[in-house]
């Protein structure tokens, strides 16, 4: 009686009540879905979908008959058009993806911003995403972490992306598809280094869930020999670097180098001590590697 009454009144008020409703759903375990996510996807006007087929089957499991409107990549901005105009007219709309969260490289941004320009509320119905699931399991530093989605798939770019974060003492978290994971393995060898510790979390809540971490050369020998771990979707938790600045290595860098363009070496160092409270010595010789100069 409790549940059904809920659902009476969240049917009532989101017919009188416009809104957009950002929803996340399983990411595997169709058990994780949550019972408010399942009372606002019968409850709303229609369902934003990132691949209507896809998510056809998820709401025919739960015996939600809402009529559902396609939102991908490619027709984005056209239809967030669409959408905004159904929601001024009082409708409520459901945006979901896939899998997990929305918008977390996946489509939405566009639309729920725009949303919030025109003041129609944007509401979030929390649930299952990837890269938390991965990251509460993997063993590596939760307080503070980077999420850099998926990377470029040209190599030269993809490696460019990765030496911006060399430097980086955070935590770095990626996803990447079955197709490109050793591609980025060695991409990771080559520039983090083979003795970098690395966690891979693959098939979250699916029957073949796995979560490995191991030094880089360690964990490509385990792919290379085991065809089955190289399925399945996956996230990648890269371990900071320990041995880094603490300061952002790449803005200390580009302050250095301003620095370098007005002022001599050891000025320049000196100054950026200051700015950065990094060790005058380290900056000091950091900038002879940037003039090509020695001591």
């Amino acid at each position: 009686m409790g549940l059904y009454l809920f659902h009476f009144i969240m049917k009532k008020f989101m017919s009188k009540t416009s809104a957009l409703y950002i929803v996340a759903t399983p990411i595997g375990n169709l058990g994780d879905i949550s019972a408010r996510a399942l009372d606002t996807l019968k409850s709303v006007d229609c369902i934003a979908a990132e691949d209507t087929r896809h998510s056809s089957k998820l709401l025919n499991y739960f015996d939600i008959n809402r009529p559902i409107f396609s939102l991908h990549e490619h027709n984005e901005s056209k239809n967030t058009e669409i959408l905004l105009n159904r929601l001024q007219q009082k409708q409520s709309i459901a945006l979901i993806s896939d899998a997990g969260t929305p918008t977390i490289s996946d489509p939405g941004y566009i639309l729920i911003n725009k949303t919030r320009e025109i003041g129609i509320p944007v509401i979030p119905i929390p649930g299952p995403c990837a890269l938390i699931a991965a990251l509460s399991a993997s063993g590596l530093n939760c307080q503070q972490f980077v999420f850099a989605g998926f990377l470029p798939t040209k190599q030269t770019t993809r490696q460019a992306k990765l030496k911006d974060l060399f430097y980086e003492t955070r935590t770095i978290i990626f996803y990447e598809a079955p197709h490109r994971i050793l591609d980025l393995i060695e991409d990771l060898i080559t520039v983090l280094g083979h003795k970098r510790y690395v966690v891979l979390a693959r098939e979250l809540t699916k029957k073949f869930e796995t979560i490995y971490g191991n030094t880089l050369d360690q964990l490509k020998h385990w792919l290379d020999n085991n065809k089955n771990q190289q399925k399945g979707e996956f996230v990648v938790l890269v371990k900071g670097n320990e041995h880094a600045f603490t300061h952002s290595a790449v803005e200390t860098k580009r302050i250095l180098k301003l620095l370098l363009d007005e002022l001599p070496i050891k000025k320049a160092a000196a100054l950026a001590s200051k700015i950065t409270h990094e060790k005058k010595n380290k900056l000091y010789a950091q900038a002879l590697a940037l003039t090509g100069k020695t001591i």
